[in-house]
């Protein structure tokens, strides 16, 4: 006898009972598809944001200037190094850093600087799309900067406004110079917002008479290419100089990022729980509804498999209806919530360890975030039917004859 044609008649028998189980898996998978879309896209924009806007995928230094940030600690020939980055395949571009201070009016804040090659910042950084208002630097305008928006908000200057640069120069003593803000930038991150000052390198080399040298490589990876395998092949081109992959540089951020992916398997845990309680509650009034029946079909012939494989494939098949709900609802639901995303307006500015959030929060749209919620429901409801299922097999005829 066909187990299936048995099974599928089973399943619409006690039609009210088999909707209430197949539309529980059906929301729950909803659920997780919609809830995983969205964790993903989160945890990937701010990822997103602290390779793209400001860190890359890996930096350079001289050894040391990690520890003691010092104008005089400096890749001292730039150019051969990213030559070979460049033969590499790899994209870089080189940056200057100093601090300190910056005053209009009678307003004045510490400050950040830090000296870019427009061309080449291009190719490693996204912030210059980043802009509030005004224009990004221009090579053609060496005196226009463009500042952090809590740092304009502070000195309470604009686009057009004038600032007066206070730092050390390169021979110790104080070296000061008159810029034009040229582009107020959107949050970007606490330290940025706060500080950050960015102007062509041939600008920073003047107001610190530095010709030559560089105190950082942004370095990015191709898409092809995991992260050690960059630090590895980085390495061997950067011989003596620091290395380091964002995720060093930043251990608290990949790690939150890491147990956020963590966090969004355990709610997935939590959700398919609540319906393997209501899976194992249903299939159990299957099975003892049924005794009589499933002695009958045992003393015909059936074996203790067959009755198992029996209830796998009821439940298989509200399983089945159940995926097909939750992708009818998930697909769509997850395409609308990566194409028009939430507003987060509200939130605008806000910053989660140093990182800004986005406005508009956007689910990612991966094969993973439809396969792993179908896994772990398919998982869950078979760790959930092995007990009724065992219960059908072991069933001896005499006594489910005498069973009321």
């Amino acid at each position: 006898m066909d187990l299936f044609a048995i099974a599928w008649r089973n399943v619409f028998r006690n039609t009210r009972r088999s909707f209430v189980t197949v539309a529980a898996m059906g929301l729950a998978l909803l659920v997780m598809i919609l809830y995983s879309g969205l964790i993903e896209g989160y945890l990937e924009g701010m990822e997103r944001n602290v390779l793209d806007l400001e860190v890359g995928d890996l930096q350079i230094f001289a050894q040391e200037y990690r520890v003691d940030p010092s104008i005089y600690t400096k890749i001292d020939d730039p150019q051969t190094l990213l030559d070979r980055l460049d033969e590499a395949g790899f994209d870089a571009a080189s940056r200057l850093l100093t601090f300190g201070l910056v005053a209009a009016d009678e307003a004045s804040s510490g400050a950040s600087f830090r000296g870019v090659n427009v061309a080449r910042d291009a190719l490693v950084s996204d912030i210059s799309n980043q802009l509030d208002r005004g224009h990004w630097l221009d090579p053609g305008e060496p005196k226009g900067v463009v500042i952090g928006r809590r740092l304009a908000r502070t000195l309470d200057v604009d686009i057009g406004g004038e600032l007066l640069a206070l730092t050390q120069d390169s021979d110790g003593s104080m070296a000061y110079e008159l810029f034009e803000v040229r582009g107020v930038l959107l949050g970007i991150s606490d330290s940025i917002d706060r500080s950050g000052i960015f102007m062509v390198q041939e600008s920073f080399r003047e107001l610190i008479t530095m010709p030559e040298g560089a105190h950082q490589i942004i370095v990015r990876r191709p898409g092809d290419l995991d992260l050690p395998s960059l630090l590895q092949k980085v390495e061997g081109l950067a011989f003596g100089l620091d290395v380091k992959t964002w995720r060093q540089l930043m251990p608290t951020i990949a790690s939150m990022l890491d147990a956020g992916r963590g966090a969004m398997v355990m709610m997935g845990i939590i959700i398919y729980m609540a319906v393997a309680i209501l899976i194992l509650n249903a299939m159990l009034m299957a099975v003892f509804e049924r005794i009589q029946e499933l002695g009958v079909l045992k003393a015909i012939g059936f074996g203790p498999l067959s009755l198992f494989g029996l209830i796998l494939i009821e439940s298989g098949v509200q399983t089945f209806f159940a995926i097909i709900i939750g992708l009818a609802f998930g697909i769509p639901g997850i395409l609308y919530l990566a194409s028009a995303g939430i507003d987060m307006g509200m939130l605008a500015g806000t910053s989660i360890m140093g990182v800004a959030m986005d406005p508009i929060w956007r689910a990612a749209v991966h094969t993973r975030v439809f396969t792993t919620p179908i896994i772990m429901l398919v998982t869950i409801v078979f760790l959930a039917i092995l007990y009724p299922a065992g219960k059908a097999a072991l069933i001896r005829p005499s006594e489910a004859m005498r069973h009321s």
